[in-house]
């Protein structure tokens, strides 16, 4: 039960309130995908405080995998974590969608989350009905992901309304970063949970009524963005400010160098117990330099 953050919606049956990583998929030294360390990951953020964990979002790399390796980190940390996992099942055809939706369904996920189809364009009729034919193929709740700026597909309110209409779905990530979009769609959907999908909203996020918390920051310090949903729970808004400036700082530092690798590589800066890797090409891993001012940069917050 929460006290003073948001509620999950009424229709989420796994009632998700807190922190979600969406944890990363790691790789081994010939790139291939290292199960072990997957879950030793996500392992990691649990044991810190995460409510859940979301494996094959954007920082699992996973429109760089294989069907079968996406099988595998499913099953994995399906097996492995005592919180619930909401898998990534997302593709631009709705019939793959399905397919790896009932196969998370199969091992174990708790829920999936759909990103919205990419590559080609999705009109409204074409959205719903993609969420319609997810929804009625498993038995899980689904959640929407809605990221426009990376799948070219924005849903339109009355969209997210036909949605939610939808017996089975059961809330929404938005990494839309549109405010205005978000605070309706919660006004006009409260029945759904909601989750903010970039950390420079998690505590505006909060305050628009999101319920979970879906933080790549966490997949590094998961403690501090732990300590930031826990802070406004308790209703200590000015503490809760002043963690959202401290990931407001690990957030730029995170963004230094190429895409998606200050993720990584402050986990290895971290020196924790496991190795989760580089990133799948074509993205590209920081080199020594960036590693250094990452870790400068770091050590000047006080996380290293």
């Amino acid at each position: 039960m929460t006290e003073h953050a948001p509620a999950p919606g009424r229709q989420d049956p796994l009632g998700i309130a807190g922190v979600v990583p969406p944890t990363v998929t790691a790789f081994d030294e010939s790139g291939a995908v290292d199960p072990e360390a997957t879950v030793a990951h996500a392992e990691f953020v649990t044991e810190a405080g995460a409510a859940a964990v979301f494996p094959l979002g954007t920082n699992g790399e996973f429109a760089l995998l294989s069907d079968d390796e996406r099988r595998r980190v499913v099953e994995a940390v399906a097996e492995s974590v005592d919180v619930p996992v909401i898998a990534g099942v997302g593709a631009p055809a709705t019939r793959t969608t399905v397919a790896h939706a009932r196969h998370a369904e199969s091992v174990g996920a708790d829920g999936v989350v759909a990103v919205t189809p990419y590559y080609y364009p999705v009109d409204e009729d074409g959205a719903v009905e993609h969420y319609r034919r997810l929804a009625g193929a498993v038995d899980v709740p689904v959640y929407v992901y809605h990221i426009p700026s990376k799948t070219g597909n924005e849903l339109s309110l009355s969209a997210v309304e036909r949605i939610a209409a939808i017996d089975g779905v059961a809330g929404l990530k938005d990494s839309s970063k549109d405010v205005p979009w978000l605070a309706e769609a919660i006004d006009r959907r409260p029945e759904l949970t909601y989750m903010a999908g970039s950390d420079s909203l998690l505590h505006a996020g909060l305050d628009l009524g999101c319920a979970g918390l879906v933080s790549a920051v966490a997949n590094v310090f998961p403690e501090l963005v732990v300590d930031l949903y826990a802070a406004y729970d308790a209703g200590e808004e000015e503490r809760a400010g002043e963690l959202q400036s401290e990931v407001f700082g690990v957030r730029n530092a995170l963004k230094r160098g190429p895409y998606m690798a200050g993720v990584k590589t402050a986990l290895q800066l971290r020196d924790l117990p496991f190795d989760v890797g580089g990133l799948r090409e074509p993205l590209r891993t920081m080199g020594d330099g960036e590693r250094r001012e990452l870790e400068a940069d770091l050590r000047d917050l006080g996380l290293l």
